[in-house]
């Protein structure tokens, strides 16, 4: 039986030129499915959890390209990357000015959370379960940053980051612990409302998170944060298709747990994590990491592979190795960060860069909608 995953998609809506507009309050109005950030310039759907890969296909698919067909008829699209990438980030554009936690959000952080992400949720029921596996994807969440990293520009410029969102992004709160156990996520959250480093049980916003529908106390899956915006289909299944080969194995293997395996305190490790997650911000699959087991130097891309290499026969057993393998072709011809400035340092400026990535998400849909999904989607 494989794990139930379900995506949590965030987009921007934009010009076919590039120039990022606010939608989301049309789009809300007039769509099922849809629901507004803080920041009306970009939309967010999630789909239902499937464990079958297929189902999941059509899931991400669907919304989409419902979404692209509506802009499309008012003359816009929608546009990958995980920040501004053409400008904009100088002012905040509201989406629902009468919501007081909104407000919260832009008079506290401004733009830094104006961003598109990918959250991958994997259903877990056990508690004592699902804190342990927090445990170890919060120590190698570093590792699938650096797969999906691509918000290389800002304001129509090169940032010197491969993922400008997450070395802007405001982690809330400041100091978030390796949890030893559900009643320790239950005490620690009550703590922080209570202090007010949390203004509600949805404001914890690190790498990955124990998630239900009554947190802190009922939970029900592991929420991996860090991702940015990965708008290929085949690409972020072969992510999620990692991580949920590495909590199978967790799942099989206590043993694998950070508290169990590591020589480090669990101090050390989120100190060690939070220095990786910086190293990754700033060069993705090339960072230079240090290892949660003992702190061994190690790069990026061969802690991936190594992972991968690891994992594979466990996907293999459980019938998803195929969604898995994409993961080499990310390690071979580098995530989207890395290719968007392959262009940029062969002379073309953001914005053709950008218009050339519109262009090619909408193929990527289309091909895929075609070879897949066409019944699921004319029903």
């Amino acid at each position: 039986m494989l794990l139930s995953k379900g995506f949590e998609v965030e987009i921007y809506t934009s010009t076919p030129e590039g120039d990022i507009v606010g939608l989301s309050d049309r789009i809300v109005r007039d769509l099922d499915g849809f629901v507004r950030e803080p920041d009306s310039r970009n939309v967010e759907y999630t789909t239902a959890p499937f464990c079958n890969y297929d189902r999941l296909l059509c899931a991400l698919l669907k919304p989409r390209r419902q979404l692209r067909q509506y802009l499309k008829q008012l003359g816009y699209t929608l546009i990958p990357g995980s920040t501004l990438s053409t400008g904009g980030s100088d002012h905040f554009e509201r989406s629902d000015p009468d919501n007081p936690y909104h407000t919260y959000i832009e008079q506290t952080y401004g733009t830094k959370v104006v961003t598109a992400s990918i959250h991958i949720n994997v259903g877990i029921s056990d508690h004592e379960q699902l804190i342990r596996a927090c445990r170890l994807v919060r120590v190698e969440a570093p590792l699938y940053l650096a797969l999906s990293a691509s918000s290389p520009f800002l304001d129509s410029k090169a940032t010197g980051y491969h993922s400008t969102r997450w070395s802007v992004f405001p982690q809330t709160p400041i100091d978030v612990p390796l949890f030893e156990s559900h009643n320790h996520f239950i005490r620690w959250t009550e703590q922080q409302i209570a202090l007010g480093t949390m203004q509600n049980v949805r404001h914890l916003w690190s790498s990955v998170r124990p998630n239900g529908n009554n947190r802190p106390y009922n939970l029900n899956r592991l929420e991996l944060r860090i991702c940015d915006l990965v708008t290929n289909p085949i690409t972020l299944l072969a992510i999620s298709a990692l991580l949920e080969a590495r909590l199978t194995q967790l799942l099989a293997n206590q043993k694998l747990d950070p508290l169990v395996l590591s020589d480090l305190s669990p101090k050390e490790m989120i100190t060690l994590t939070q220095e990786n997650e910086r190293s990754v911000a700033k060069n993705s699959l090339d960072a230079e990491l240090k290892h949660w087991k003992d702190g061994t130097p190690i790069l990026a891309r061969d802690w991936i592979t190594e992972l991968y290499e690891e994992v594979f026969q466990t996907a293999k057993e459980k019938g998803f190795s195929c969604f898995l393998s994409p993961v080499k072709k990310i390690l071979r011809e580098g995530n989207l960060a890395q290719q968007w400035l392959k262009d940029y340092e062969q002379g073309l400026d953001v914005r053709s860069i950008m218009q050339k990535a519109i262009q090619t998400i909408d193929h990527e849909e289309l091909d895929l909608e075609h070879k897949l999904c066409e019944p699921l989607l004319v029903a």
